[in-house]
């Protein structure tokens, strides 16, 4: 999938849009990528003289690709969401720098009625960044 066909599947936009591509989708699994360009607002401000992608912002990046997965599984034309209602076991493992490739790989483990169980795992040049356990469920898009 290139960038319009992930933003057919989700609200998200530039600049909080953390997903390039996605390089696998089943019903329960999905692989998609992020490249970090220097040129990135976050780099300005999150430590200016030696700048890091922020942990949150991989967080975000799993939820991100989690909400492409889920929007396979919900009827089409539906006005509902992925919102993100739990994280748990949250563990930052290697920074990530400008100019790096994130690879984000996230399954689906559960799911009980709208509400989504979901892994996820962040990956630089095949070294762990992150990992993380949250929980989605779909809300109705309000005006």
């Amino acid at each position: 999938m290139n960038t319009d066909e992930i933003k057919a599947c989700i609200p998200h936009r530039d600049p909080f849009l953390w997903l390039d591509e996605v390089t696998e989708i089943s019903e329960t699994h999905i692989v998609a990528r992020k490249v970090l360009k220097e040129s990135l607002p976050v780099f300005q401000g999150h430590y200016p003289a030696f700048p890091v992608f922020p942990g949150v912002l991989q967080c975000e990046a799993c939820f991100q690709a989690g909400a492409v997965l889920i929007s396979k599984l919900v009827p089409t034309g539906s006005d509902e969401v992925p919102v993100v209602t739990r994280l748990n076991n949250v563990q930052f493992r290697k920074m990530i720098r400008p100019g790096e490739t994130i690879e984000l790989n996230v399954e689906l483990t559960e799911r009980v009625a709208n509400a989504f169980y979901l892994k996820g795992k962040c990956s630089v040049d095949g070294k762990v960044t992150a990992r993380l356990e949250f929980v989605c469920t779909a809300a109705a898009m309000e005006a």
